[in-house]
């Protein structure tokens, strides 16, 4: 019988599906192992060759913990809300779930047809409403808290309101907006429900405020930073511009400090940690406070240099900043409104990056220096950010680089500070020198003067020492339709909760899934869609964020209805184990999981500080273009031939993407060209040696490049099993790499030299009981510890090579026998879930079996070598090789080789005259 993977790969993933062989136990006196995939949103493009890279990785390693004797949670599902499918409801009309669903059926089909080990049973799709009523939940009670600074905690609101009216707001340390109201326990019963609500507000985790945010007119929705990409959005290319709208926002900043801290106990790839570390961006320094008379107000900078403020020349703030209408004076106004016109069409990360462009324009008006009390210059600029600080700094040219590029452009006033400052040519923010006009810290150091100056502005009441984070909160809403609706109603302009057993609030049906004729979102087209029907609903919906925020606790326990998951599932399976997926989620998905599990824990919902302990990002698995070359004419214009790629620099040509699946091995399928091209059905070719040989380049997959590579077409001609061993064999999994068609029949060579390790020469199963050679127990052991080894280390492309230098060793030693096939099998079991799981049926155990044998135990004796095969030369040629043990004296050797027929025959009669033997390496007869 040869290998037929397509009948073999079939007939198990048939039988995986129907006795739900990778189904998770309930029982939980096993050791738990919880492996989680970053979930895809399923897109109507499929799976290519890169996609299931890491996923791969994943079986391979849940595969290998079962043998461990692990209860293994491997789960799957679908990100499944989402900006592409509401897209195309908006082109075609057709409702965003049935898109979802068809996108749905094909990952699964795709899925399944690679072999993985995940446990079906608990699939979770973030826009089922089962799921979504949570996501929905957790919303409701991040409403519902507050956070209090004395616990380090997020506590019930109760519980604030309660210190408020007891004893005010006086003695609550909270986080909350800066504009909060100061009052006693008395005036707060005073209150009526609107002043009460409105001020709770300002402190709930889940909020309502005015914000910045990047509107895309185009999809009549906001977007993330990460979505926007040089001033346009990341989907269309639409332009994006910077927009006040009021938006609901999670309080994450609480939590700054603790996510900061948390870094520390992870083992995660330290460039994704850094970039953690950077995007909350702790600083120490000081709030300070520039006076402006005219209005009765001050602008508040925070600065990690007060040391410095006897420098400042000017006031910057963000164009965006509150009081910039306020402070325009009606001769600045024209130059005022058209710069925020200009930094409107940039993004946040536009302005962050662009280092060398200097804008501004000047307000008009003036603040007060809070220490010497003189005229201080306010302008506005892009390069300060409303979303940053405090929206405004103090600006110091003599050393800060940026404010010193400022001042130089608009002729502004440059103070040098320091007695050590060297400010001619650019700023010198150095600390080691003593201070000069700096009023009354001249002559202090560095050390010295920053607790005076702290002390001074407490006194003036115009200052503090503060610690700041560059992490802003978290924009929690989109004006689009396919997403979670928000479970809040309008009453009297306030946000209020709907009833926890009205979850879940479902999508109701709209006519068109664009924003209304009066710039409402979708949601503001659902007839009679009104709370109790008077209250009006929220709008927006939830941002794609939402529903991957807390999806690793409902794979616990996927089909509970009374909690998102039982206290028992959450006490077992605590934290993820391991955790894999892309770098590119750093600082979405992976900080506001990290936000929302911290947020349950307080709430008691769970005792885990953090979700994900192990965390590893797969490499990108890059396509591997071809060209054919297009020759040109001598005005440079494309003719209708073609020459091969050794023959390219004897023409003029221009090289053109060809789809690489009509190329084997660079040589191109002509008449597949011709139907891929028809324009080109009567080109010409050019050839070599009787075949079109195409060029190739390594570049990102995609379809625009006709380098993409459709695992299905790979599975049908070399099976799931070689995908999955040659996926892991292009190299070490956090590397990128390219795909390369080319060399993945060698590894389907591999997988039929283990099978014919089992069926003799005409094909019959053929595994003998008889006791195996030393030989073949140390080819065995070798893959056992390899493979071990390999695995805990995440190398997974180091035990693809030793397999098939194992199988090479065994049938070199024609092993047939059972003792070492039947290990062999479980061990490769784990890479090659199909034919292993074929040939321990076949070794006589019963079906579907296999995932519950146990991982072989390693035995370092085999691996001690008692024989050494001796290389025998003659007059220093090298003739043969002689196995002796490695425990013979010389005397003993010496007898040996003088009696043995070989060396009789190559010594010819001639007699011996020295034997030169060196234990272990070589013997050398002297004729």
């Amino acid at each position: 019988m040869e290998y037929n993977h397509k009948s073999l790969e079939k007939k198990w993933q048939k039988f995986w599906a129907d006795h739900q062989t990778y189904k998770t136990s309930d029982a939980h006196q096993k050791p738990k192992y919880y492996v989680l995939d970053m979930f895809p949103y399923p897109s109507g493009a499929g799976l290519h060759v890169g996609h299931p890279l890491g996923y791969i990785a994943s079986d391979i390693f849940s595969r290998y913990k079962r043998l461990k004797g692990f209860n293994v949670l491997h789960p799957m599902g679908y990100d499944s809300f989402g900006l592409p499918a509401e897209q195309y409801a908006i082109q075609t009309g057709q409702h965003p779930a049935v898109t979802t669903e068809a996108n749905i059926n094909r990952y699964r089909e795709q899925m399944d047809n690679i072999g993985f080990s995940y446990d079906w049973s608990r699939e979770v799709r973030t826009s089922e409403p089962e799921y979504y009523k949570w996501t929905q939940w957790i919303f409701m009670k991040s409403f519902d808290s507050w956070y209090n600074k004395e616990t380090n905690k997020a506590e019930s609101i109760d519980t604030l309101i309660t210190k408020f009216s007891t004893n005010g707001s006086a003695a609550v340390q909270a986080v909350s907006d800066e504009d909060v109201l100061e009052f006693t326990s008395e005036e707060w019963k005073s209150f009526d429900e609107e002043k009460q609500q409105r001020e709770l507000l300002k402190y709930r985790i889940a909020y309502l405020r005015e914000s910045t945010v990047n509107w895309c007119a185009a999809l009549g929705t906001v977007l993330a930073n990460d979505e926007v990409i040089n001033g346009v959005s990341e989907r269309g290319g639409y332009p994006v511009e910077q927009k006040k709208m009021m938006q609901w926002s999670m309080r994450i900043t609480a939590y700054a400090d603790r996510l900061l801290k948390g870094l520390d106990t992870i083992d995660w790839p330290e460039p994704l940690v850094e970039m953690q570390r950077n995007w909350i961006g702790k600083s120490v320094g000081a709030s300070v406070k520039f006076p402006v008379p005219q209005l009765d107000t001050a602008i508040e900078v925070f600065t990690t240099r007060v040391d410095t403020i006897f420098g400042v020349s000017f006031v910057v703030l963000a164009p965006e900043h509150e009081l910039v209408a306020a402070l325009t004076t009606a001769e600045q106004k024209a130059e005022v409104e058209a710069y925020i016109e200009k930094t409107s069409k940039k993004s946040e990360l536009d302005r962050m990056a662009d280092t060398k462009t200097v804008s501004g324009a000047f307000t008009g008006s003036f603040a007060k220096h809070p220490i010497s009390g003189r005229d201080v210059q306010i302008w506005i600029a892009d390069y300060v950010l409303a979303g940053y600080g405090t929206g405004a700094v103090m600006a110091v040219p003599s050393g800060d680089q940026r404010d010193y590029v400022f001042a130089k452009h608009f002729n502004l006033e440059i103070i040098p500070i320091s007695d050590t400052q060297q400010i001619e040519e650019e700023a010198d923010p150095n600390k080691d020198g003593k201070y000069i006009n700096s009023d009354f810290i001249n002559g202090m150091t560095y050390q010295e003067a920053v607790p005076a100056l702290i002390a001074k502005l407490e006194e003036l009441k115009l200052g503090k020492a503060k610690i700041n984070f560059r992490m802003r909160d978290a924009i929690f809403g989109r004006q689009r339709y396919w997403g979670e609706p928000v479970p809040v109603y309008f009453k009297n302009g306030l946000p209020y909760l709907i009833k926890e057993e009205e979850l879940p609030l479902l999508l109701p049906e709209v006519d068109k899934y664009l924003p209304t004729e009066s710039g409402e979102p979708p949601l503001g087209r659902a007839k009679d869609w009104k709370y109790e029907d008077q209250y009006e609903y929220e709008l927006s919906t939830m941002p794609g964020w939402a529903g991957s925020s807390w999806y690793w606790f409902r794979y616990m326990d996927p089909k509970n209805e009374g909690n998102f998951a039982s206290k028992e599932a959450v006490d077992y399976w605590k934290a993820v184990d391991l955790y894999i997926g892309g770098s590119e989620h750093a600082t979405g998905h992976l900080l506001y999981s990290r936000f929302w599990n911290k947020f349950l824990k307080d709430l008691g919902y769970h005792n885990e500080e953090e979700p994900f302990r192990k965390l590893i990002n797969q490499g990108m698995i890059q396509g591997r273009s071809n060209f054919v070359y297009r020759v040109l004419d001598e005005e440079g214009r494309g003719t209708n031939q073609f020459v091969s790629y050794g023959l390219r620099n004897d023409y003029n040509t221009i090289p053109l993407h060809v789809d690489v699946n009509i190329v084997s091995n660079d040589v191109l399928d002509l008449e597949k060209f011709k139907n891929f091209r028809p324009d080109f059905a009567n080109a010409e070719f050019v050839l070599e040696n009787g075949k079109y040989i195409c060029g190739s380049e390594v570049e990102k997959m995609s379809k625009s490049k006709f380098n993409v590579v459709n695992p299905d077409d790979i599975i049908e001609t070399y099976g799931a099993d070689t995908l999955r061993l040659y996926e892991m064999f292009l190299g070490p999994l956090e590397q990128a790499k390219p795909w390369n068609t080319n060399g993945i029949e060698g590894v389907y060579k591999f997988l039929k030299k283990v099978w014919r390790l089992f069926h003799d020469a005409e094909g019959n199963f053929n595994v003998s009981d008889e006791e195996p050679s030393k030989a073949e127990f140390k080819a065995l052991h070798k893959i056992i510890k390899k493979v071990e080894d390999d695995i805990e280390r995440f190398s997974f492309n180091t035990s693809v090579s030793a397999f098939m230098i194992c199988v090479n060793e065994l049938t070199d030693l024609k092993c047939n026998k059972r003792e070492i096939l039947e290990q062999l099998v479980i061990v490769l079991q784990s890479y090659a879930p199909h034919i292993t799981e074929e040939l321990w049926n076949l070794l006589g155990h019963e079906a579907g079996t296999l995932s519950q044998a146990t991982y072989p135990t390693f035995k370092p004796e085999y691996l001690v070598e008692s024989e050494f095969a001796y290389p025998v030369s003659f007059n220093g040629k090298m003739k043969f090789n002689l196995s002796l043990a490695l425990d013979l004296d010389q005397q003993t050797v010496e007898e040996t080789i003088k009696a043995h027929a070989d060396v009789q025959r190559h010594l010819d009669g001639k007699p011996i005259k020295k034997i030169i033997f060196v234990k272990g390496k070589i013997i050398n007869i002297v004729a």
